[in-house]
């Protein structure tokens, strides 16, 4: 097998044979493997040069696919189902770049903070509700125990002198099932509300990425109930999920770049008409079916971001003491 690199005096020479598996080349790219047919000796600038061009991409591919995605909504996606794609970042690639930048873009600025402050007049006032309330708590819970215990002296055998278990002590049954929750648990009520924020914090930041990637066949599927018998493929619901959350990512990396409240407000507005329009593209529906449509997609979409996002923040109560 031919392995010699193309010398730098000849750099602009095509070979004969494709330096990696040998084969005949006609062109810049051989046909069997891929690899380029010119390659030149290891440097500090080829290696610029790798990074810039098939990384960054700044050779057009980034820049088409982000226009698109930001300026012709539902643009990009019917590109890649028409089949012109080697022009664009691959869809999981866009979406999963936006979400790394975004989520550690949000971690350094310390932007999400869960509101369970103490020290302030409110804190102080809820706790004061809350005692007030667990007294009352303990005057109901003894006045019930001494009925049932007047009632048991009574008739012991009655059905009536059962005890019922409250809330409280169902969660607690429950919790004795699961050794490690009940020790987690136990361990985050001990702590101070400071440190159940970052507890909160930690958990939304490890899971909450994975959690809302997990919602995008969700996404799809809800897409494709929506628009049963239009002939899209689950696939191109997919499709469609990953461009219109990576371009929801670009818009709050740049609201937490840019402080301008007018920013904001346009780049809100452009978020809100952004996915109407891109169904209407996509799915070629009209303008009051796709409304409909658009309504009933974010009501069901928003509660399982809801869900997705106070589930990873309450999973972060598994992670105290690791």
């Amino acid at each position: 097998m031919n392995t010699a690199v193309t010398p730098v005096e000849h750099a602009h020479a095509v070979p004969a044979n494709c330096p990696n598996c040998d084969t005949v080349l006609t062109g810049h790219f051989c046909s069997n493997c891929g690899q380029e047919a010119i390659l030149h000796h290891a440097s500090v600038g080829e290696f610029l040069h790798e990074f810039i061009g098939h990384y960054v991409a700044l050779e057009g591919k980034l820049w088409g696919t982000v226009m698109r995605l930001l300026f012709r909504p539902g643009a990009l996606t019917l590109e890649y189902i028409r089949g012109r794609r080697v022009r664009f970042v691959q869809p999981l690639r866009l979406y999963l770049t936006l979400s790394l930048l975004f989520f550690a873009l949000l971690k350094f600025s310390g932007t999400f903070s869960p509101n369970m402050t103490e020290g302030s007049e409110a804190s102080q006032e809820h706790a004061a509700v809350a005692g007030k309330a667990q007294d009352k708590a303990s005057e109901k819970a003894a006045l019930k125990a001494a009925i049932k215990q007047a009632a048991a002296e009574k008739d012991p055998a009655s059905d009536d002198n059962r005890i019922d278990i409250d809330g409280n002590e169902k969660l607690q049954v429950y919790l004795e099932r699961w050794p490690a929750v009940r020790h987690q648990m136990d361990a985050f009520d001990k702590l101070p509300s400071a440190e159940k924020i970052k507890v909160f914090q930690n958990g939304f930041y490890h899971y909450a990425p994975y959690a809302i990637f997990a919602l995008m066949p969700v996404f799809a599927l809800l897409l494709k109930v929506l628009y049963l018998g239009s002939g899209r493929r689950f696939g191109d619901h997919l499709l469609f999920a990953l461009h219109t959350n990576a371009f929801a990512y670009f818009i709050f990396i740049v609201m937490l770049l840019v402080s301008s409240g007018f920013v904001h407000f346009v780049l809100w507005c452009w978020l809100l008409g952004y996915l109407p329009w891109a169904m209407r593209r996509v799915y070629n529906s009209g303008r009051g079916t796709t409304f409909v449509r658009w309504l009933l997609l974010m009501f069901f979409y928003s509660i399982l971001i809801g869900l997705a996002v106070g589930g990873s923040m309450l999973a972060g109560i598994m992670t105290i003491g690791h």
